[in-house]
């Protein structure tokens, strides 16, 4: 073998090492956050990580962004509060089923690419209010059994240890990068508890986690229109905060990785896991961006990071529990805390004073309403509303008109600045009906007719130059505008005809 074949050969391990590592962090960092999520959807700790194993394989093995990963959120999990505590758990692995079949449409259908129109602002206060929400949900960790909060020694302790396992995460890269940071954190942590025996909240504090595998198990609930009416209401609004949250993910790892994944893609993938998921008794789930962000921190880059987490995930349930039940929280904890300090968009805190305030505003309700109803979907719809709103405004300040006369004295208005419902009523008062001449040119050769509203400001705008018997003549359509016109024909009556520098629209309303 050459030195170069050697060679290639040794990075090739070097990198499929460093996804199986990933991955083994991964799954470590999936097991609180299952159980948490289980028991907010209130269902046993056992479906929280069945779903992690199940989405997170499917996605990492079908998904559109390699080295993402997927699994039970919380996102989802207070979606179904309602539906779990007045119907029973067999109607949530119905809703999930149905979930499943919806977001695989939204994916055949390519619908995936609207996520472009969510502006940059909601995106910053989307990862800032998931920020917060990561940092402040480790709180609870902080309690005891009885639901009170530590203190003294036990306190002290944990709060050690949590500083340990974030200085390890942060300083150990700066020397090495042959194990990611926060499985050495975890391994650190635990060796000294346990060497030492030292008591502190570990993971079989809050569950035990061992069981079997997923068992294959229809959902037994009436197939009937009844059913539907039930379930479906909560299968739309989880699709849709499952892709929301998804795609938005899948656009953090791309900048990450400097990459593009493939949103309808991920859309199809996270419904046929959801769709599984539904058949083995799971809550359903989503892409995870705390635990995409460990994976990405720690090297994972590939496919075979996202299929080791979910396969170490479920050896854990099989076999491993009892170790991994031994694992201090406080490590955990420790990682979670700086997956969230690397989640907040501290850049959006510079910024604050160079963009827009609309934008400003944007990022702060955004992130105020993830943190406080802890619902992305509401808030990235909310923010894209805030925006697109402030658009509309803006856009509608801007219409004016350049008026000239050429040697027939016939007025000429140069319309500037799209022709659209928010500006329609500005561009009905720029006319003087009254003291204008017979023969009046529009031109929109700076301007462009963008809706319906559009075509009826053009409408009552000639008709009032009609009643007054003058002409009007639309001047320099462009062709996407004389087509809008020609399709509202039984509104506007437009007559083209050709001239050699450019094409008019002539119109003589009676």
């Amino acid at each position: 073998m050459s030195f170069i074949s050697k060679l290639k050969t040794k990075t090739k391990n070097l990198n499929t090492k460093n996804e199986i590592l990933s991955g083994t962090t991964v799954a470590l960092a999936l097991v609180p956050e299952a159980i948490a999520f289980s028991l907010i959807a209130n269902v046993n700790p056992l479906v929280g990580l069945y779903t992690a194993f199940i989405i997170g394989l499917i996605t990492a093995m079908l998904g559109g962004r390699p080295g993402m990963i997927s699994g039970a959120t919380g996102a989802v999990a207070v979606v179904v509060i309602a539906l779990v505590a007045t119907h029973g758990v067999e109607y949530l692995f119905a809703a999930v089923v149905l979930m499943g079949f919806i977001q695989i449409a939204i994916g055949l259908f390519k619908l995936g690419k609207f996520i472009r129109l969510v502006p940059q602002a909601v995106i910053f206060g989307f990862l800032n209010g998931l920020a917060i929400i990561i940092f402040t949900s480790q709180f609870e960790q902080f309690q005891a059994a009885d639901g009170g909060w530590l203190t003294g020694p036990l306190l002290w302790t944990m709060l050690g240890f949590v500083a340990l396992s974030m200085a390890i995460i942060y300083l150990l890269p700066k020397f090495t990068k042959a194990i990611p940071s926060s499985l050495a954190a975890i391994i650190a942590v635990s060796a000294i508890t346990i060497g030492f025996q030292i008591p502190t909240k570990t993971v079989g504090d809050i569950a035990s986690i061992g069981g079997s595998l997923p068992a294959f198990h229809i959902p037994l609930v009436p197939i009937n229109l009844e059913t539907l009416a039930i379930i479906l209401p909560y299968s739309i609004v989880m699709a849709l905060v499952g892709l929301i949250e998804s795609l938005l993910t899948l656009n953090v790892i791309d900048e990450m990785t400097e990459t593009r994944g493939r949103g309808n893609k991920e859309s199809v993938a996270q419904g046929v896991a959801n769709t599984v998921c539904g058949f083995f008794g799971g809550m359903g789930g989503c892409a995870m961006i705390g635990q995409s962000i460990i994976n990405v921190n720690s090297g994972g880059r590939n496919r075979i990071s996202g299929v080791t987490a979910a396969l170490g995930l479920l050896i854990i349930v099989l076999a491993g529990s009892s170790l991994v039940e031994k694992i201090p929280m406080a490590a955990l904890v420790g990682v979670m805390f700086m997956v969230a300090l690397g989640t907040f968009e501290w850049a959006s805190l510079r910024i604050i004073k160079k963009v827009p305030r609309t934008d400003v505003m944007v990022m702060i309700i955004v992130a105020g309403v993830t943190v406080i109803f802890n619902n992305l979907a509401i808030a990235v719809i909310i923010g894209v509303i805030i925006s697109a709103l402030s658009f509309a405004w803006n856009s509608a300040k801007k219409i004016h008109a350049h008026i000239t006369y050429d040697e027939n004295q016939v007025k000429h208005y140069g319309i500037d600045g799209p022709l659209f419902f928010g500006s329609t009523t500005a561009f009905k008062e720029i006319f003087d009906y009254v003291n204008d001449p017979d023969q009046i040119v529009v031109d929109f050769s700076e301007s462009k007719v963008m809706d319906h509203s559009a075509i009826e400001a053009l409408n009552c705008m000639t008709q009032k130059y009609a009643k007054l018997g003058k002409s009007v003549h639309l001047k320099h359509l462009s062709e996407d505008c004389r087509t809008l016109l020609d399709n509202a024909s039984e509104i506007i009556d437009v007559n083209l005809w050709e001239d050699p520098h450019y094409k008019i629209a002539d119109n003589n309303l009676e």
